[in-house]
């Protein structure tokens, strides 16, 4: 791992500023689709038929939030 963050700190060190801001954009977009995917994954595996709620429990339940 180490070596990765090595790499890492050397390609970040080789780009201009802007193209460093593009690419955070990229790996932030990644990250967060990356981190959606987990989600919708694990829920998947603990979904149950009789877990589905309806659009009006959905949206309490998102609002609770």
């Amino acid at each position: 791992m180490n070596l990765l963050r090595t790499r890492i700190h050397h390609l970040i060190e080789q780009l201009s500023d802007e193209d460093l801001q593009e690419t955070w954009n990229v790996v932030h977009n990644l990250h967060c689709d990356f981190y959606m995917l987990k989600a919708i994954e694990q829920v998947k595996r603990s979904q149950q038929p009789w877990d589905i709620l309806t659009q009006d429990e959905a949206l309490r339940l998102l609002m609770f939030f």
